[in-house]
């Protein structure tokens, strides 16, 4: 019991500062809405619908980048530490070409945008010129995500933590200047909020990137010599194990995306219950999404030591944890429902769906956990693909149809609504976990040989 305890309180010093990235991420997103809905409402929703663009298309290079964290961790615990440079500047020359391709379709996302049925003609430019001006920021991001996802592989999280509050202190008055336009600076609106998100990126990678190269404790990782071009056959491994995590994630956004789509034509009052519990739900997830990203460091960093007994602890322990924390935060909105959607909204009947949305998000919570962590200790293990067809399968083949029939149609009970969406949530979420969980159990009952193998590939 005493060798649990020991592993939980490990992940949960790596799991805090990335979940207090997170909330700095996210505060960077609402700081932007507000400031923007200071200038006028147009601007504000330019900004809602050039953001529902961008964060897809870089969550996919995200995404990408996130194959580098169980790769370092695993190099880290086998002693390889002088490996972790070759395979970080490998790192920065994917996120350099995926940057390109991001750029390309962010130039050319006001075809889209205009394409879009009523909308109104300046807010549609504005959202284009907020892309436009947001896509420089794309290297920025992802280069930051390199060095990030160096740091966390070497079990050190703070410094993502520390760089994300930088960039939000560093947005609030960039925002005001460009935005604005005081001291000199051009009157943007919206566009200035993009201006002003690609810079904080860029300052944010300069911070990191002078963090790692002044941290004594990365000194010796710095000192190797290493080839500066590109080595095709490791950028390719990266890819391979990459391109699952990161079709994972676009899956995710799409099907809540597709969602808030169908229940568009439901009305008002539906689209705003929706919206806030959907809302609320996706901060709950930021605490088991941090401590995913803590089992992969640690699942990493035990098979790199030669240990699968200790790498099943690893896993095991985070998932207690998890279902520990979702169970607080499941009581926690099913007690205070009411009173959370009314911080949102105070109309009777919109409080009233958000609340009942709000049970059946709290129902789910639990296997929200366990699939998360669960992708994490999958990715610990470097096992991504069965990741991509987990949630290809839960999303996509349980999660969505069966929230549509039971919605929109009449074919096994009465239309429900968005009700309806979020019970096949719940479906979608619970075959996600028990699917993840058979999958880590058939890994780990391999022989402790090809487990290693695997990990060291």
């Amino acid at each position: 019991m005493q060798k649990y305890l020991t592993e939980a309180r490990q992940l949960l010093a790596l799991a805090i500062p990335v979940i207090l990235a997170q909330i700095a991420q996210t505060a960077m997103g609402f700081v932007d809405t507000v400031m923007a809905g200071g200038y006028s409402a147009t601007d504000m929703a330019a900004v809602a619908i050039g953001t529902s663009i961008w964060f897809p298309a870089i969550l996919f290079g995200h995404g990408l980048l996130l194959a580098l964290t169980p790769v370092v961790a695993q190099l880290n615990g086998s002693g390889r530490r002088d490996k972790v440079a070759t395979q970080v500047r490998q790192g920065f020359w994917l996120a350099g070409i995926v940057s390109v391709l991001i750029m390309a379709v962010l130039w050319n996302a006001g075809y889209i945008i205009h394409a879009m049925k009523d909308i109104d003609p300046a807010m549609a430019d504005k959202s284009v010129g907020y892309l436009h001006a947001l896509l420089w920021g794309a290297p920025g991001y992802l280069f930051f995500q390199v060095v990030r996802n160096q740091c966390e592989g070497l079990a050190k999280t703070k410094p993502g933590m520390v760089m994300g509050f930088i960039g939000l202190l560093v947005n609030i008055p960039v925002n005001y200047l460009f935005i604005y336009g005081h001291f000199g600076f051009p009157e943007l609106g919206g566009v200035g909020c993009g201006v002003a998100t690609a810079m904080v990126f860029w300052v944010m990678f300069g911070c990191m990137l002078w963090w790692s190269h002044r941290a004594r404790s990365l000194r010796d990782i710095y000192a190797v010599e290493i080839s500066p071009g590109p080595d095709w056959k490791l950028i390719w491994r990266l890819v391979q194990l990459g391109l699952p995590i990161a079709l994972a994630l676009f899956f995710e956004v799409t099907l809540f995306a597709v969602v808030a789509l169908l229940v568009a034509p439901l009305g008002i009052v539906n689209v705003a219950g929706h919206q806030i519990a959907l809302n609320f739900s996706s901060l709950m997830f930021v605490l088991p999404m941090s401590l995913g990203a803590a089992v992969t460091i640690r699942v990493g960093f035990r098979l790199g030591e030669g240990s699968t007994p200790a790498a099943k602890i690893s896993a095991l322990s985070g998932l207690l944890l998890g279902v520990c924390m979702a169970a607080v935060t499941a009581v926690f909105t099913v007690s205070f429902r009411y009173h959370i959607a009314t911080l949102y909204n105070e109309n009777p009947a919109v409080v009233a769906l958000a609340a009942h949305l709000m049970l059946l998000a709290a129902i789910y919570q639990i296997s929200d956990s366990i699939q998360v962590i669960g992708s994490g200790i999958l990715r610990g293990y470097k096992d991504t693909r069965s990741i991509f067809y987990i949630t290809f399968i839960a999303y996509w083949v349980i999660g969505l149809p069966s929230g549509y029939l039971l919605a929109l149609t009449d074919i096994i009970v009465a239309p429900m609504g968005p009700a309806g969406f979020w019970t096949g949530f719940i479906l979608g979420l619970t075959s996600a976990a028990i699917l993840m969980m058979i999958r880590m159990r058939f890994l780990q009952k391999q022989p402790a040989e090809r487990i290693l193998h695997r990990a060291a590939h």
